[in-house]
């Protein structure tokens, strides 16, 4: 489960290392993320943002921990856990929900961390889309803020990538599809995502995506404007985003192709042995295509893979359309798909609503325990989390999100390989091939 308040959940970032990169696109160990670091819990260094729980809770009913039966770890970190819960109160009694949980005094240590948590529950409440998770309850007590979110029982889309080595290329059109989507609703509500990646994007139990973690998203991006912010999975991340030379929505378009290319290749298109080498292939290499690929796969990857990201497709007016009316997407039925009535081409293999098998079981197998709440902030602190009220968004059944945490790259990431098998309807429990410390997340 990454994303929702956005702090990874998982140990706060180190202040820099020698592979990031400075203005004007050269590396340097110096460099700061954002321009934001570490600090006290002043109150002069927060900036103010409201977790309200009325814009998100509807209905008279007050939502608190003891609503809920903890039922599964599936992920924790050094920020807090996640856990697969069932609400034994009230409305959707009896439904299965991820509820994350996020210790206050973490958040307010780093500016950085409280800019990424006001961003994700703002666009968690505004957002509603077929192809992007639900918020479905928030609230706090005095050490924690807690987000109840859709359950999404079939896991991340990485571990489906894994099993299957490759996806064939009306696979991959599937998924790239109803991604498309998302990201142009994102757009359309001036959201740039830029944080497009496999395990950033988990399916229902349907089989269907939902867009995770926001953390990282910039709000109120309308045409003409720019930003300058250093984020984002270096593999997947546009060349305009590394040279800090501004950027705009296109940069989800170039991770699109990356996320394309991953599909089909096995490897996103460059990768090299740490941050500084991938950076500079990134900034320089020819995109070398296989020759397997179709004339239409090979168009649409040049196209979504310009290093001018004001000829790239989908930089224009068009946004979303200009990528949607690609040759490679020639088969889809764009109104059924946004409803939902094509059919995904792998459904997960799940037993019940509980199911858990798609999650990591190093987080499954142990005992879910939300510690004491002993930790409160102090009341001048406590104002970066100004609370009003609440109120229940209504939900679609059983789905959620992922929690991983990238770390140092030290060597490049592995091609995957074709399975040799015909291709796979059902998911099998199984541990990603690719390590943890390969994924370069800053």
């Amino acid at each position: 489960m990454a994303g929702v308040f956005d702090i990874d959940l998982d140990q706060p970032e180190d202040a820099g290392s020698e592979d990031e990169l400075e203005e004007g696109g050269q590396l340097n160990e110096s460099m700061d993320h954002g321009g934001v670091g570490p600090y006290e819990l002043g109150m002069e260094h927060c900036e103010k943002f409201e977790i309200s729980e009325t814009s998100v809770n509807r209905g008279p009913e007050k939502i608190r921990p003891e609503c809920f039966e903890l039922l599964r770890v599936l992920g924790k970190g050094g920020y807090g856990k996640v856990f697969q819960v069932r609400k034994v109160t009230g409305a959707n009694t009896g439904k299965i929900f991820a509820m994350k949980v996020l210790k206050k005094a973490m958040i307010v240590r780093n500016a950085k961390d409280t800019a990424h948590t006001k961003a994700e529950r703002n666009i968690l409440e505004e957002v509603k889309h077929p192809f992007i998770v639900d918020l479905i309850y928030a609230f706090q007590t005095g050490g924690k803020l807690y987000l109840i979110l859709e359950y999404l029982s079939g896991g991340e889309l990485f571990m489906q990538l894994e099993r299957e080595g490759i996806f064939m290329e009306d696979t991959a059109c599937f998924y790239l599809a109803e991604i498309s989507m998302a990201l142009g609703h994102l757009h359309q509500k001036g959201i740039i995502y830029r944080d497009l990646k496999p395990e950033n994007i988990m399916l229902n139990h349907q089989g269907h995506v939902k867009l995770t973690d926001f953390g990282l998203c910039k709000e109120s991006i309308h045409d003409g404007t720019v930003t300058h912010t250093f984020c984002g999975t270096i593999e997947y991340m546009a060349p305009e985003i590394l040279m800090r030379s501004g950027h705009n929505r296109a940069v989800d378009w170039w991770s699109l192709g990356a996320l394309m290319y991953d599909m089909l290749t096995g490897a996103p298109p460059f990768t090299g042995e740490n941050r500084k080498k991938t950076i500079d292939k990134i900034l320089k290499c020819k995109l070398n295509l296989p020759p397997y690929l179709t004339q239409e796969a090979r168009d649409l990857l040049k196209k979504l893979l310009k290093r001018n990201a004001a000829s790239r497709l989908g930089a224009g007016p068009g946004d979303a359309g200009e990528v949607q009316a690609h040759p490679f997407f020639r088969h889809i039925n764009w109104e059924e798909l946004l409803a939902r009535k094509v059919e995904p081409p792998f459904k997960p293999l799940l037993q019940s609503e509980e199911d858990v098998s798609q999650f990591d079981s190093k987080f499954t197998r142990q005992t879910p325990v939300d510690s004491p709440d002993d930790s409160a902030l102090s009341e001048s602190a406590n104002q970066v989390f100004l609370t009003p009220v609440e109120y229940p968004m209504e939900t679609s059944g059983i789905e959620q999100m992922d929690v991983t945490m990238s770390g140092e790259a030290s060597a490049p990431l592995p091609i995957r390989q074709p399975n040799s098998g015909p291709y796979k309807k059902q998911a099998f429990p199984m541990i990603s091939k690719r390590p943890e410390h390969l994924r370069m997340n800053l």
